[in-house]
């Protein structure tokens, strides 16, 4: 993707969605991820969270990007007015995460930050989720068959749930997956000039 990538790139993820996009993208990378407990200032406004994290987890992996390299780090929330849902801890919460998805417009944020030991920038990008009506036993179905545990709002549009509950979108569809190609391309070429 980078014309004459120099720059070597660390992914600091192990998000496999994020991982495939950065491969199919053309972008060559090697992966180290470290644990980082995502908390953020009770006062950080919404909008601000995820890019947060994102600055949090590559401040924890700094010590391990060389000199020729570029960390990448991202977080991703779903935001329904100002609650953020993250991650379900069991099946009763995803099912109430979806529920309270369906029939309304959400927003998913995700905050990348790009980081040599010289330097950081880190941005966020936004995309509007329009969810039709869903009922309780397509709800059951997704979260029976899909097991979401592992993704912000309890869902993944590239599956199932985002082929038939999913209408329209605002912004960018990659960005919902986890990692906004566009931007992050952009915002790569300017941080390596």
């Amino acid at each position: 993707m980078l014309a004459n990538q120099q720059l070597k790139i660390v992914l600091a993820s192990k998000s496999p969605r994020r991982q495939q996009l950065l491969r199919e993208a053309g972008i060559n990378f090697r992966l180290f991820t470290k644990e980082v407990e995502e908390t953020y200032p009770a006062d950080l406004p919404s909008h601000q969270v995820a890019e947060f994290l994102a600055r949090k987890k590559g401040n924890a992996i700094i010590d391990h990007v060389e000199a020729d390299e570029i960390a990448i780090t991202a977080d991703t929330i779903v935001l329904l007015g100002q609650e953020i849902m993250g991650k379900p801890k069991d099946e009763a919460q995803a099912f109430d995460f979806i529920s309270r998805l369906s029939d309304t417009v959400h927003e998913v944020i995700t905050g990348i930050a790009l980081q040599t030991p010289l330097k950081q920038h880190s941005f966020s990008v936004s995309t509007k989720v329009f969810f039709r009506k869903l009922s309780d036993e397509e709800i059951r179905f997704y979260i029976e068959q899909y097991k979401p545990y592992d993704k912000a709002g309890s869902y993944a549009i590239q599956e199932w749930i985002g082929m038939v509950g999913i209408y329209k979108i605002e912004g960018c569809y990659f960005n919902v997956m986890g990692l906004p190609l566009f931007e992050l391309y952009k915002e790569l070429q300017a941080f390596i000039r």
